[in-house]
Parts: C-alpha cells; sequence; structure tokens
C-alpha cells in the first residue's frame, strides 16, 4: 500500500435544519482510508452511516469539512470535474441494483466502460463475471433474474472499470446467506487482490467480519474503531451502542 490514503476526510460535518430544529448528521469526523483496505462503516439507525458515505463519494456536498479522492480535494469541486472524477474513479453499489432494464446483464456490466469511451475488456469482464457466479447469466435481461444474480451484476458493474475506490451501501441487504457471502468474498478480492479500497455501509455483523476495520458511529461521530473484529466483537460493541 502506498503512504497517501485513497479518500480522507477532515472535520466532515453535515447539518440539517436551522437553530433549534438543528440536526448534525455527520458531526466533524475525520477518517483516512488506505489503498487496498476494506472498511465497514456501521452504527445505529440515525447515526450517520449512510450520510458519511455519500459525503465521502462526493454524491452529497458537506456543511463543513473537506473530502480528498487521490489526494484531490472534491469539495467545490465543479460538476464535470467531479462527474468525471466519480466515473473514472469510483464505482458504486447500492441495494437498490439500479440495472437498466432494457440492457442485458452483459451490457449493463459494460456501461461504464462504454459511457466513458473505453474499449470493454471481455476477457476481464468474463473471469470477473465467472468469480461472482454470473457467467451464464450474461445473456438474460434484468427481469430474468434473481435479486440476488441483479446485485452480482450490480457488483461486477462497478468493479469492471478497476475503480481505485468502491463503496457499497448495504449491499447485501436483499441477498440469501449464501449469496450475501459471495458478494462479501468478491469485495474481499477487490482490495486484497486489486488493492482497491472498499467503503461498505452496513447493520449486519457478519457482514462487516469480511471487513479488514470496522467505524462505528454514534451521533454523527466515530465511536469505535475495530480492526480484524470477528462477529462476537462487532455485536458486542454494537449492542453496547444500542444498535
Amino acid at each position: 500500500m502506498t503512504t497517501q490514503p485513497a479518500v480522507v476526510c477532515r472535520g466532515l460535518t453535515k447539518t440539517y435544519g436551522q437553530a433549534d430544529a438543528q440536526v448534525h448528521a455527520v458531526a466533524g469526523v475525520d477518517a483516512a482510508f488506505a489503498r487496498g483496505e476494506f472498511t465497514a462503516i456501521m452504527g445505529p439507525s440515525g447515526s450517520g452511516k449512510s450520510t458519511m458515505m455519500h459525503l465521502l463519494a462526493g454524491l452529497d456536498s458537506p456543511t463543513s469539512g473537506d473530502v480528498a479522492i487521490d489526494g484531490q480535494s472534491i469539495v467545490g469541486m465543479p460538476d464535470a470535474k467531479l462527474t468525471k472524477l466519480r466515473r473514472d474513479r469510483l464505482g458504486f453499489v447500492f441495494q437498490s441494483f439500479n440495472l437498466v432494464p432494457t440492457l442485458s446483464a452483459r451490457e449493463n456490466i459494460e456501461l461504464p466502460v462504454r459511457l466513458a469511451g473505453g474499449r470493454v475488456d471481455t476477457a476481464a469482464l468474463e473471469r470477473l463475471a465467472s468469480q461472482l457466479g454470473i457467467f451464464d447469466r450474461l445473456k438474460h435481461m434484468p427481469h430474468e433474474l434473481s435479486g440476488g444474480q441483479q446485485q452480482r451484476i450490480a457488483v461486477a458493474r462497478a468493479l469492471i472499470t478497476e475503480p481505485a475506490v468502491v463503496f457499497a451501501d448495504e449491499p447485501t441487504g436483499a441477498l440469501d446467506l449464501r449469496t450475501g457471502r459471495g458478494l462479501l468474498e468478491s469485495l474481499q478480492r477487490a482490495a486484497r487482490e486489486r488493492e482497491q479500497t472498499i467503503v461498505m455501509v452496513t447493520h449486519d455483523p457478519a457482514a462487516a467480519a469480511y471487513a479488514d476495520r470496522v467505524l462505528i458511529l454514534v451521533d454523527g461521530r466515530i465511536a469505535h474503531e475495530l480492526s480484524g473484529a470477528g462477529y462476537e466483537e462487532i455485536s458486542g460493541v454494537m449492542a453496547g451502542v444500542g444498535a
């Protein structure tokens, strides 16, 4: 891993409302995410975990503080430049699969490469599809796929451009245990074998146990940081914060 983290935030704050009705969804967070590191962000409902991820990914703007990706501050970055950075350097996996219904599974995976004007590496796509267990589904349309298959298509789409950072928001929330485990193993491989940085929001201690590090937010602040923690340790800490 290089010394410069893939993502850094300093004094990151997101405030909603005015005066007495103000809510600090994220309240002055400092954090760094190393290259090739898989980090899970957890916390009770309303703790600010999804808001924090959206700020880190440039999907929302902070009230104050800074976010840097690959050493570039994205706060106040012109929209066109930010869009290009997200397209070229970031991958996204959401609980809602966001597949294009009129495109086949293969075409959905290829989409970010084609939008960027790039050339699809067919061998890399098929290798990724095989790893995710969807090689035999590449010709199918989204409505012909199960929820787990659609989510794995979405993961392949996020990884095909080999982004520096992959943001995943509750990626296993709609999946059965076996499918979810396969998806998490794919994210682990992306971090360990390709040195991609993975930032995953989850409420599930079993999912978080796949990560190298777990950040637990309470009231918009990092209350706990765990490294190499297993299911029981994560569950115990989450129980202690009321989640």
